[in-house]
């Protein structure tokens, strides 16, 4: 048993240390699915141009069917008692059921219900299960088509590229260096940032209905892991968001046009499986700086980093890595969208 446990815990390790190349193995896996940089992708996924992010409708239908593959596989508590990270916490999440184009061939994107550890105990155990072995993948096998969203919960992240325009400094984006100890999900990798799971602020009622929001969620991670605040919950009932200064501020920029947010489509990550939404926000520096003037350099997931947005720079991180493959595509089709002209 203890000889197991050590092995599990060396597999685990070298997953963290790997993820990067493991990746590119995991994407070999998948010859048919077209991708970008990486990331796996379905026809209708990625807008011909970006999408204003309210013009994507967002849907709750709660009664999705039960997803086939296993939803338990005992991945997360086996995480939870031989290498917990720092952050980890089952909690409700929102799971994407449907991709399609509503009224006015708006994207318009379905969820239903899910937890945090529905994606662990299927996305980390794919991955640990690549890790462990090259040639017995039955979990992988299990899941089949990875773009297929009723055959596992798909619990979606919402990836961020933050972008800070420039005439005087020359554009920049920020970069999110995740340390392996502290998260989940892409250790070791450079991200965009921010990210988070797209999840109520707590399981107290009405919670769910309140921050079933694109746009809240994304507010709330910008003030946790760019200004180092703590993690807003509605543990006493749902946020005031309109009552919230920082929020407020943000839709103030967004109303006069110093700061552009656009949807850029959504992917799958080959390795681990998780589901990526891809959001690009374009601030005018004034507006960034007013902002942001209290940026941490390091907040509870990692090292942040600002480089120049320059087709190098997106060469160097999008095509060298290591980077997350939802980064890497953000940065690529953000730059391939001329996002700076937004």
């Amino acid at each position: 048993m203890e000889s197991s446990r050590q092995r599990w815990v060396a597999e685990r390790r070298y997953l963290n240390a790997n993820r990067y190349r493991l990746s590119g193995l995991a994407q070999g896996l998948y010859p048919d699915h077209p991708a970008v940089r990486g990331l796996l992708v379905a026809d209708g996924w990625l807008p011909r141009a970006p999408v204003p992010l309210d013009e994507v409708a967002v849907v709750w239908s709660p009664s999705a069917a039960p997803a086939p593959v296993v939803e338990r596989t005992g991945y997360a508590e086996t995480l939870g008692t031989l290498a917990p990270p720092a952050v980890f916490e089952d909690r409700p999440c929102y799971r994407l059921t449907d991709v399609s184009t509503g009224d006015g061939g708006r994207p318009q994107l379905t969820f239903g219900r899910a937890t945090y550890f529905d994606i662990v105990d299927v996305c980390e155990a794919v991955a640990h299960e690549l890790a462990a072995s090259r040639e017995s993948l039955p979990l992988r096998t299990l899941v089949g088509d990875p773009c297929d969203l009723t055959r596992r919960p798909v619990v979606p992240a919402i990836s961020v590229l933050t972008v800070r325009k420039s005439r005087r400094d020359g554009p920049t984006v920020l970069l999110h260096h995740r340390d392996s100890a502290k998260v989940v999900h892409a250790g070791g990798l450079y991200q965009v940032v921010p990210v988070g799971v797209f999840q109520p602020s707590s399981a107290t009622a009405g919670n769910e209905a309140n921050d079933f929001d694109l746009w809240r969620s994304v507010a709330r991670e910008y003030a946790e892991e760019l200004l180092g605040e703590p993690e807003l919950a509605g543990d006493d009932g749902p946020l005031d968001y309109d009552g919230w200064p920082f929020y407020r501020e943000l839709q103030s920029a967004r109303r006069v046009g110093g700061l552009r947010v656009s949807w850029l489509g959504l992917g799958i990550d080959p390795l681990s499986l998780v589901a990526d939404l891809l959001v690009v926000a374009v601030f005018d520096d004034e507006v960034f700086d007013a902002l942001f003037a209290r940026r941490v350099s390091t907040n509870a997931e990692g090292e942040l980093l600002a480089v120049p947005f320059t087709q190098s720079s997106v060469e160097r991180y999008a095509g060298q890595g290591p980077m997350q493959a939802a980064g890497a595509a953000l940065l690529d089709l953000a730059w391939r969208h001329g996002v700076l002209e937004m």
